[in-house]
């Protein structure tokens, strides 16, 4: 199986490089990934400035490629200039944090995944649900175990799994959930604070509004102690609404000048 891994932690995040040793006991293991952090990106791809890819080693061993850009313009280095030949499957973390309910579309893991599956490569995004983290063996099981099932079962052209893990011993862990997108969100403001200088700045900051109350939504399942996998796919067409607005003759609209 030939497995090419990613993240938007960067390419020295505790998190991919337990994930990346775990893969190798059932595959070829390809590691492109951000230089540096590229949290809350979500999907860009980087078009007016070079792109630069380097070698990078751990502890003088080589690990994988280095690429100066976002986590989906990695899978587009690694699928189409990196690997001689397509990956079986794309996984992308993992990530220091949740990446749940409406957070998935900033997410720089998820885009990752994403983009693979843009480029019809089946794909995972695995999160672990704290950015203390510091054990992600139970998450790099999941993930490996996730993969080969992904393999062996196929997904639908366009889909990818997104999962989450609770950041909790693994016996406190009750098991695998098949979960929906939550509808949970943040309340952001960017919060007015001063420099050194005496000089205005803004820095995000707010809470999570919990608005998922069914074990079957992403965010209900990490909070109840299980690990959330949910099928996600990048169509962004709302279909009930696409049936109501044929009533709108929207074809027979004129603008007049």
């Amino acid at each position: 199986m030939k497995i090419l891994v990613s993240n938007d932690d960067g390419i020295d995040s505790a998190g991919i490089a337990a994930l990346a040793e775990e893969l190798k006991k059932i595959g070829d293991v390809t590691v492109v990934a951000p230089r540096t952090e590229q949290s809350a990106v979500g999907h860009a791809i980087t078009m007016k400035i070079p792109l630069r890819v380097t070698e990078y080693y751990k502890n003088g061993d080589f690990f994988g490629y280095a690429v100066e850009g976002t986590p989906a313009d990695c899978i587009k280095m690694g699928i189409r200039n990196i690997m001689k030949t397509k990956p079986d499957i794309v996984i992308s973390g993992i990530n220091h944090g949740s990446n749940t309910a409406i957070n998935i579309i900033y997410s720089g893991t998820v885009s990752a995944a994403r983009e693979a599956a843009i480029m019809d490569v089946p794909a995972i995004a695995i999160s672990v649900t704290s950015h203390e983290a510091t054990d992600f063996s139970y998450a790099a099981k999941a993930a490996s175990l996730l993969a080969q099932t992904v393999v062996k079962n196929g997904l639908p052209a366009g889909t990818l799994l997104n999962v989450n893990v609770p950041d909790l011993p693994e016996n406190e862990i009750k098991g695998m959930k098949l979960t929906r997108q939550g509808k949970s969100k943040w309340d952001d403001i960017y919060e007015e604070r001063i420099d050194p200088y005496g000089k205005k700045y803004f820095w995000l900051t707010g809470k999570l509004i919990e608005a998922d109350t069914d074990l079957e939504t992403d965010q209900f399942a990490i909070r109840n102690n299980y690990v959330s996998v949910t099928p996600i796919h990048f169509d962004l067409t709302d279909y009930d609404t696409f049936e109501d607005m044929k009533k709108w003759n929207i074809e027979n609209l004129s603008i007049d000048n």
